[in-house]
């Protein structure tokens, strides 16, 4: 979605939190021919996410479990015109497929609420030691990437004695911060608290090159140095003028007619609702898919430099219009108790009228993140691209929400993407080779009024 670039790091994939509780579920029929007792009415346990859902004919209630209790994440709703499908396997199992993401759920029936969940027992409490322990049983129980980011969490849990009302929120920030992880975040709006555990990370990352009056140190910076950056490209390479959709969340031209440029700012934000998001979005790629068939290139950019996530549907609705082969892409897994779940392979398949499938040059940097980083996954392997640039941000992972008794958001990494050859790029990204790194934001850029990106990408279409 198009928010102020250092708003979206603080929440990459932020996206999905405002459907992590419906994303399991789907719409069931209120239908007054429908029979008194909806096959799908009781509880039911998402293992792996660490909810427990109760689905009844008046409300619907979602609770954020762990081993330190129980909390309500929602209540007071119906799980309806969310984007789901919801399957009965069997009496005692249910699958959901959301439109939005690229996982399918599993939803095992409980005979009876579990213990930690019942209204005597349902944690809500300002006390700083009790929303301690949820916080970090939840990560204990749930996330995927201690190991990887080299934190024994072990280690930290003897810190709830330490714990006050008053620096609740410093220590868990500290605790947060050691992951690195921008997928990982506490928010807080009664006491506006908004913190991200990748933010300083990136910013590390965006200013590397960048020296005096460039250098990113607030939000405004960013801001400041983003319109220069896309100004440099309008002007400079586009003609001051480009084709995109409603929302210039999409933009194309071609340049010089030679070669066909494509920005994708944001893997979210086409559609005006959630259920018409991929409709709209392939209306657009239609369009410009069409608008490069006819222009007759055959070199491309495709340029994700500014693009933090949103939907992984998105893009590989949008990855399907570079491919004219059915292929198995990566796979991903759910952290799960001391495992994981099953892999999960994804495909991506031919889409639309007309597939580019000659030369391509995709351009990353360090704000590709999430839903953006799977776009390159998708497209890596293909033997017509290059990537140019600069490793991705190195966060592939749904975001999981869950809640502390004070009503605090935490939101973690839970899931691990492998590529088609089993590597595993959290942490690292996905970048180019050696001759073809190209920082994102430096210096020589700024002075010279160009973008050295691009310019490797035509030296490279024009071998």
């Amino acid at each position: 979605m198009k928010l102020n670039m250092i708003a979206k790091v603080k929440n990459i994939k932020s996206v999905f939190i405002f459907f992590l509780c419906s994303v399991f579920f789907s719409c069931h029929s209120d239908d007054d021919q429908s029979p008194p007792e909806d096959p799908m009415n009781g509880f039911w346990l998402i293992a792996d996410k660490g909810y427990i859902v109760e689905i009844t004919d008046d409300k619907d209630v979602v609770y954020s479990v762990s081993n330190a209790g129980c909390v309500v994440l929602n209540s007071g709703f119906k799980i309806e015109d969310s984007g789901i499908t919801l399957s009965v396997v069997n009496d005692n199992e249910l699958v959901g497929i959301t439109d939005q993401s690229l996982s399918n759920f599993k939803l095992t029936r409980l005979v009876n609420l579990d213990e930690r969940c019942l209204p005597e027992q349902l944690s809500k409490t300002k006390d700083p030691k009790i929303n301690f322990d949820f916080f970090w049983n939840i990560f204990n129980d749930y996330y995927a990437f201690f190991e990887l980011r080299n934190v024994d969490w072990s280690a930290y849990e003897n810190l709830r004695d330490q714990v006050t009302e008053d620096n609740l929120y410093t220590i868990l920030e500290e605790l947060v911060l050691k992951l690195e992880d921008g997928h990982v975040g506490i928010s807080d709006d009664e006491k506006d608290i908004d913190i991200n555990s990748g933010t300083s990370i990136l910013l590390e990352r965006l200013n590397a090159n960048l020296s005096g009056d460039l250098i990113i140190e607030s939000e405004d910076d960013f801001d400041n140095i983003m319109i220069q950056k896309g100004r440099i490209i309008i002007q400079n390479y586009l003609g001051g003028s480009y084709e995109s959709d409603d929302t210039e969340t999409i933009i194309w031209q071609i340049i010089n007619d030679e070669i066909a440029y494509v920005n994708i700012f944001g893997m979210a934000g086409y559609g005006t609702t959630i259920n018409n998001e991929l409709t709209t979005l392939n209306m657009v790629l239609d369009k410009m898919m069409n608008d490069i068939k006819m222009s007759g290139v055959t070199k491309l950019i495709l340029d994700i430099r500014f693009n933090e996530g949103g939907f992984d549907k998105v893009s590989s609705d949008i990855a399907s219009r570079f491919t004219d082969q059915q292929r198995v892409v990566f796979s991903k897994k759910a952290r799960l108790g001391d495992g994981f779940t099953e892999d999960l392979n994804v495909s991506l398949g031919p889409k639309g009228a007309f597939q580019f499938t000659d030369d391509i040059v995709l351009l990353t940097s360090p704000l590709t993140a999430s839903a953006a980083e799977i776009f390159t996954l998708y497209l890596k392997d293909l033997p017509n691209v290059t990537i140019v640039g600069e490793n991705t941000n190195g966060v592939f992972s749904d975001v999981l929400e869950h809640v502390l008794p004070n009503g605090a958001q935490i939101g973690l990494s839970n899931e691990i993407y492998s590529d088609a050859q089993g590597e595993v790029y959290e942490a690292i990204g996905v970048g180019p080779s050696t001759a073809n790194q190209v920082p994102f934001l430096s210096n020589d850029d700024f002075l010279n009024n160009k973008d050295g990106g691009i310019d490797k990408a035509i030296e490279v279409l024009n071998k």
